[in-house]
């Protein structure tokens, strides 16, 4: 590329990488803590080598910043913030040597153009550490086996130490290294010299926090990473992998970096060993997920896991650029070729900033959702103030002391009421989520679970369920659950969050039973309502005056039931319609209203533009909960 001079060039650069990190600080203090950053400030709170789904790096990071900076999003983030300010400068660390400070320099703005790496540091997650050791580990094995260097051979050992004391996907490193010095002939000679051994020793040390849990909890951190957290089934939509990548990546800085990738491979069959080296470094972080995409985790967001194998890319990717502008100039001119081949980094700077925008749209939640509507916006980064604030006003309003025992229905929800409140004597009863991402184990050792939780029987609790993230089959099981506890539980109070998109329930739940008390039936349970809407069907086009149907049913009876367009009400109406093949279906004799259980009411659709929408109920119980729920896809069409 026809490039500014050095001197603009590190300016641009630098002033790129303070925009981005300013970008960064700023949605850091905006942005609530989601389940993983919360997880990880919880872990720092039981210092260990080792945790149920990781090693103790991030845990320490979380943990340093909320010690040195106080309780705060920010605070939590702050080191990993560092760590992603930090990226853009190891990437011309480790090219300088090999692509001269110029190109180094284009691969470091390249880096912010790369919309995952961009984001690297502005979540408290393990990736950013676990990219930085990665840096330094190609960096100083690229010097050791050039230069010779003893210190550059201790160097790699303690940035490859390090980086299996953040994660266990730092173990594709450690491969490409080992079939670099097992299959080139050239560097065989290293087998026969300390520096290798002391350099191995050195990183296998990294290996003890992960081992050392595992031997001790029944390898339970290898299961899950392994075995549990997989389907080990073919699944066609991992054939899609490379398509998600080239979304992610962007997809022209995708197709450079391929584009590198190959050139890289027929550089190291005509015996480069710093190609070979680097692509080796490639195919392993690219490679593993590449061939396991159609049997690993699709539930779960795994985008981020091949990041590490774009790094080592980004050093060459500037020549592969200087040559793609060559080719284009032999075919249009000079400077249409050059813009042409800007395209590549523009595009992936409008990505990086598309990124940040989605992300950051959670700190809008509540006036951005006035323009887009409810249900379109992701909440896992907001909402848990209000939820503190809610539950520490409920707390007060009802004489509860300040370090009442809080009892939720996920760990997150916990590890954020602990997070806000520094009450240590928060527990959950998850059963589900907690075994979903491998954390069960974690909060046994912990005694925060329901074992640990019987420990103070007879004491009396808050409980707290995020309904917003459960069925009414899920509720069931665990107000069940819950209610096989304590003695008596009863609703205080619902908070209803984003129109209604983020809802949660507290409960007082008074009498703790003791671990092997016998658990007996628990009749004024509040039991979460069932319903179905029998008509309009899913995706059914509707118009006029439109007849909306079904039933409900619950314990404590039904007091309202309300028709909702896109969160919007639109009708109201009671129960009047006996339905006795449901009390059979669901032996809903318990219902108060049986065989009244049925309901149907119009709704007049010509007051809405055409268009799509999301028909709900929410039912008004006569215990005061409110529970929304029938949501479908509908299509309102009037001529």
């Amino acid at each position: 590329m026809n490039t500014p001079s050095y001197k603009y060039l590190l300016l641009g650069t630098l002033a790129t990488n303070a925009f981005v990190f300013i970008i960064k600080v700023a949605l850091a203090f905006r942005l609530e803590l989601y389940s993983d950053e919360i997880f990880y400030w919880q872990a720092s709170q039981f210092p260990a080598l080792a945790y149920s789904d990781l090693p103790f790096m991030a845990a320490l990071f979380a943990g340093i910043g909320s010690e040195l900076l106080g309780n705060s999003p920010a605070a939590v983030r702050s080191l990993f913030m560092l760590c992603g300010l930090m990226l853009p400068l190891l990437i011309f660390w480790v090219a300088h040597p090999l692509q001269g400070r110029k190109r180094a320099l284009i691969s470091a703005l390249l880096c912010l153009c790369l919309p995952m790496l961009a984001l690297m540091g502005l979540l408290a997650v393990p990736d950013a550490a676990l990219l930085v050791f990665g840096l330094l580990f190609i960096g100083f094995l690229e010097r050791a086996t050039r230069l010779g260097d003893t210190s550059f051979w201790i160097a790699a050992g303690v940035a490859a130490a390090l980086g299996l004391c953040t994660h266990y996907r730092f173990a594709p490193y450690i491969l490409a290294a080992l079939v670099f010095f097992l299959f080139d002939k050239r560097q065989w000679r290293y087998w026969k010299m300390p520096r290798l051994w002391i350099s191995a020793s050195i990183a296998s040390a990294g290996l003890f926090p992960a081992l050392s849990f595992n031997f001790i909890n029944g390898l339970a951190g290898l299961d899950y990473h392994l075995v549990e957290r997989h389907p080990w089934q073919f699944q066609p939509e991992g054939l899609l992998h490379p398509l998600i990548q080239a979304t992610v990546v962007t997809p022209l800085l995708y197709a450079t970096l391929l584009l590198t990738l190959w050139r890289l491979v027929q550089q190291a069959r005509q015996g480069n060993d710093r190609a070979l080296l680097f692509s080796l470094f490639a195919l392993a972080n690219l490679g593993i997920y590449l061939v396991l995409a159609p049997w690993s985790d699709t539930t779960r967001t795994t985008l981020h896991w091949p990041i590490s194998g774009y790094l080592p890319l980004l050093v060459f990717a500037p020549a592969t650029l200087k040559s793609l502008q060559e080719s284009l100039s032999q075919k249009w001119p000079r400077h249409l070729a050059f813009r042409l081949t800007l395209l590549v980094p523009v595009s992936g700077m409008v990505g990086t900033l598309l990124l940040f925008a989605g992300i950051g749209s959670q700190g809008f939640n509540q006036s951005l959702q006035h323009l887009v509507g409810p249900g379109v916006l992701s909440n896992k980064m907001a909402g848990w103030s209000p939820l503190v604030e809610h539950l520490e006003s409920l707390r007060a309003q009802h004489g509860l002391s300040e370090e009442v025992l809080v009892v939720t229905d996920n760990y997150y929800t916990a590890a954020q009421v602990s997070f806000a409140t520094g009450n240590d004597r928060v527990f959950t009863t998850d059963t589900n989520k907690v075994i979903r991402d491998g954390r069960q184990t974690q909060y046994r050792i912990w005694g925060l679970d329901t074992p640990g939780l019987q420990e103070y029987w007879s004491e009396d609790a808050i409980f707290i369920t995020e309904d917003s993230t459960l069925d009414s089959i899920e509720k069931s099981s665990i107000m069940a659950g819950t209610c096989s506890l304590f003695s008596e539980v009863g609703l205080l109070d619902q908070l209803f969050l984003f129109q209604g998109d983020k809802v949660f329930s507290f409960y007082r739940a008074t009498g703790l039973r003791p671990a092997g008390m016998e658990r007996k039936a628990f009749p004024e349970c509040p039991m979460p309502s069932e319903s179905w809407l029998d008509t309009p069907g899913h995706n059914a086009e509707i118009r006029d005056q439109t007849v909306v149907s079904g039933w409900a049913i619950n314990s404590s009876g039904i007091t309202t039931i309300r028709v909702l367009l896109d969160g919007e009400l639109v009708a109201e109406t009671n129960r009047t319609l006996a339905r006795e093949d449901v009390i059979r279906l669901k032996n809903a004799d318990f219902d108060p209203a049986a065989p009244l259980v049925g309901f149907a009411v119009e709704v007049d659709t010509r007051r809405f533009k055409n268009g799509q929408y999301q028909l709900s109920l929410e039912l008004l119980t006569g215990a005061g909960e409110r529970q929304r729920t029938g949501s479908r896809a509908i299509r309102i069409n009037n001529e």
